[in-house]
């Protein structure tokens, strides 16, 4: 059995879409995954599954069959995750003010050089196979460059969390 974390876009964001991290769980072990286990209310997912293929599907649809709406799933495994922490390039405090915009499959090399080639003072950014990791200088709240940016630009589905919530997240997934 492996151990995954799921990140989910778009559940509990301005009082849309709504989920009860206790009704996700309940949701999720029905779904037959197993030691499900959120963190904080922004769809953030680690459990264990004998399953390796179709975790971001099964999630997927069972949110829909519940609650009516879809929303975009990336599963990682927990393996994953912590070579996309250990491979930040930023150090100190930049590293702990970062983020990861985790992709959910790995962009065309034109699209990355394309990417690549944008530039702004007050948004520095790295793109790897798998993940896109950002310094935002002001704060995230009034970056340029964010998920819908990098997901138009690398032509792939994405979603972002901040340094705190990924090195959190693979702490749960390593007990």
């Amino acid at each position: 059995m492996k151990t995954y974390v799921a990140f989910i876009r778009g559940i509990n964001v301005g009082g849309h879409k709504k989920i009860l991290m206790a009704n996700l769980r309940l949701l999720l072990e029905k779904a037959g995954l197993q030691n499900v286990q959120t963190y904080i209310q922004s769809g953030n997912v680690v459990f264990n599954s004998k399953e390796d293929i179709y975790l971001a599907t099964k999630i997927r649809e069972a949110i829909e069959s519940k609650y009516g709406f879809k929303v975009p799933v990336l599963v990682k495994k927990a393996t994953e995750l912590s070579e996309i922490l250990s491979k930040c390039p930023f150090i100190g405090e930049k590293r702990e003010k970062s983020y990861f915009i985790l992709l959910g499959e790995s962009p065309a090399k034109e699209n990355i050089e394309l990417t690549a080639a944008f530039s702004n003072l007050k948004e520095e950014f790295h793109i790897a196979e798998n993940c896109v990791y950002i310094y935002y200088a002001v704060g995230a709240g009034k970056a340029k460059m964010g998920v819908n940016f990098f997901e138009r630009k690398l032509k792939v589905k994405a979603t972002a969390r901040n340094y705190r919530t990924m090195a959190k997240l693979l702490e749960m997934s390593t007990l």
